[in-house]
């Protein structure tokens, strides 16, 4: 019996030393995990060297005469598309948008507050950790709007086909052709609070009319309509040509001789040989008018036969006379030689 007991106390000492072991790891392991507060030094760090650095974006709004603008409203979005702030100018033109992500941003305009100006596009915007990227931004004056009229100068009627230029400066900023209801539009871009001077001048006329040559000076303020007018005048046409009035007579006068005017042969009557008129000629100047009814010219067609014919005595005349005095000399000749 007692040799059976001290074989078994070793086995009962090594079953005990091996519960009393895996009861002695347990309360170990237990306190480590049951500390719920890691020391500060060791959770600390690790956070803010994941958290990264924010930046933003610092806007002044002006216009191009260098006022500030307020009410402007803007918006920012991220490069997904997603809108990451918004906001309006305040009264010294100042807008800014903090604790952003570093990254690329698309900044819009939504309305610029004023009936004056216009909205610029959207642009990209830059954010740097650690800075607020400074914007200046300039709104433009609105455009002015220009209605062009073309009307005759005597009817106010509106023509179609009229061509203009219009410029400020020496610069030409529109060109616009009436339609076919004598109008035309467009824009002009104004540089002042107060408006701008332009200048139109005509190139080209409406079929039909003279081109009007001068320049006109016009003024336009920022959003405000202004019309403008060219009147052109017709085309002067060539009427036909007709003969002028003159005191000279279309016909040359006629040297026929008439009743109220004698013919030359009568101004003048023809001389015989010796320089004497003719008794015929005579008679026929100092013979009475012929009476009412007979013919007119008769004493002015006889006078050239009575010419021929007192032409015609006279030789006859001056041969008899020439053959008289030949018979004398003959017979003289005759009667010497018979005396001898």
């Amino acid at each position: 019996m007692r040799i059976r007991s001290a074989r078994t106390l070793p086995v009962a000492v090594a079953v005990a030393a091996t519960v009393t072991g895996s009861l002695s790891w347990a309360p170990t392991a237990s306190a480590q995990s049951a500390d719920p507060t890691p020391p500060a030094s060791t959770s600390s760090t690790p956070r803010n060297a994941a958290e990264p650095e924010t930046g933003g974006v610092a806007i002044l709004k002006k216009d191009p005469g260098g006022d500030v603008l307020a009410g402007a409203s803007f918006a920012l979005f991220d490069s997904a598309g997603k809108e990451a702030a918004s906001g309006k100018t305040d009264a010294q033109g100042k807008l800014a948008f903090q604790d952003l992500a570093p990254g690329v941003y698309r900044l819009k305009e939504v309305s610029s507050g004023s009936n004056l100006h216009n909205t610029v596009d959207d642009q990209d915007v830059i954010v740097t950790p650690g800075t607020d990227t400074p914007l200046t931004i300039v709104d433009p004056f609105k455009d002015a709007s220009v209605l062009l009229k073309a009307k005759d100068d005597k009817t106010g009627k509106l023509l179609a086909g009229s061509t203009v230029n219009i410029g400020s400066g020496d610069k030409t900023l529109l060109t616009l052709t009436t339609g076919s209801d004598g109008t035309a539009t467009g824009k002009l871009p104004v540089n002042s609070l107060t408006g701008s001077d332009f200048w139109v001048r005509q190139v080209k006329a409406p079929a039909g009319y003279d081109i009007y040559k001068p320049s006109k000076a016009f003024k336009a303020k920022p959003g405000d309509p202004v019309t403008v007018t060219v009147t052109n005048a017709k085309t002067a046409t060539t009427p036909p040509t007709t003969k002028k009035p003159t005191d000279e007579p279309s016909e040359k006068p006629s040297d026929k001789p008439s009743p109220d005017k004698p013919g030359k042969d009568e101004d003048v009557p023809a001389l015989s040989a010796s320089g004497a008129p003719t008794v015929d000629e005579t008679a026929s100047s100092t013979a009475a008018p012929a009476p009412a009814g007979s013919l007119a010219h008769t004493g002015a067609e006889a006078t050239p036969w009575l010419i021929g014919g007192a032409g015609a005595l006279i030789v006859v005349g001056g041969g008899t006379l020439i053959a008289a005095r030949r018979r004398r000399t003959d017979n003289s000749t005759d009667d010497d030689s018979t005396a001898s």
